[in-house]
């Protein structure tokens, strides 16, 4: 028996040690596209022949949404700046550099690791009571912002923004997050002692989903970041979390996303909204 073994070693490796770098390469793509986008950019490092399978048109255009064509096509960007002759670069394009849609009320972008489908809902494509009151909220341009004009509350005793979208928009099989996009002004008022509440969820169970909305930073850090407090993002907007949702898909729903006070408490002022993002959470 071990002079048998020791033959097989001699003889190189059997039939079940099969080399997959030797299939087509077609098939290596289709195997890579059932991955992930962040598997398929390790899967580069393997091989050659893995390399050119894994960047390849076939794998990108599986993890790009089935309805890509149709989002850019409601883009006012110039379609000549997303016209890729690779669909890798477009995918990473949509990642980097979210476009606007729906006359430039929403910004999109894909999720960089899934490919899941995000979006940023910005003020004008809110619900915001007295929104359109001078008195109590001003409409301006920034230069930080995607969008023409952001809303700054000026002066308000009763807070309520509702934000809404139908989840055949959204990428099935997907926990989302939204989150405000927000800015304060050095001198806010009112949002320490009476936070709002939020809720998330379709029209008829957003009521099961509540939780109380911190906006203000705190006075001293807190040594560890709690999950609730405001965080900075990169493109130099506060974001806060107002909760989750999880999207079965196939179905025709509308999701509202909603901040407010149940009672009118103290007078407002000083908070600058750019609008609410939904993305997929982490992991």
């Amino acid at each position: 028996m071990m002079e048998k073994e020791r033959e097989g070693e001699r003889n190189g490796p059997t039939s079940c040690d099969a080399d997959v770098s030797v299939l087509p390469e077609e098939c290596i793509s289709n195997i890579v596209s059932l991955t992930s986008p962040k598997d398929a950019c390790t899967a580069c490092a393997v091989s050659p022949i893995f390399r050119a399978a894994a960047e390849s048109n076939v794998v990108w255009t599986r993890f790009l949404p089935s309805d890509y064509q149709a989002i850019i096509a409601r883009s006012s960007t110039s379609l000549d700046s997303l016209n890729f002759s690779s669909k890798k670069q477009l995918y990473l394009s949509l990642s980097d550099n979210p476009i606007l849609i729906d006359d430039n009320k929403k910004s999109f972008f894909l999720d960089k690791l899934s490919g899941k489908k995000c979006y940023l809902l910005s003020a004008r494509d809110l619900s915001i009571a007295a929104g359109h009151n001078n008195m109590h909220w001003l409409w301006f341009s920034l230069a930080e912002s995607r969008f023409r004009k952001v809303a700054e509350l000026h002066h308000v005793r009763l807070f309520d923004i509702c934000g809404k979208m139908n989840t055949s928009m959204l990428s099935p099989k997907t926990n989302y997050v939204a989150y405000l996009v927000y800015k304060l002004r050095r001198k806010t008022h009112g949002f320490h002692r009476f936070p709002p509440m939020a809720s998330v969820g379709t029209t008829g169970g957003v009521e099961d989903c509540k939780q109380t909305v911190c906006l203000s930073r705190p006075k001293r850090e807190p040594r560890k970041q709690h999950p609730l407090l405001p965080k900075w993002r990169k493109d130099g907007w506060f974001e806060s979390k107002l909760g989750e949702y999880f999207n079965e898909g196939g179905e025709n729903d509308e999701l509202q996303i909603r901040l407010m006070e149940v009672e009118a408490g103290t007078v407002k002022s000083g908070l600058i909204v750019e609008g609410i993002e939904i993305r997929p959470t982490k992991g």
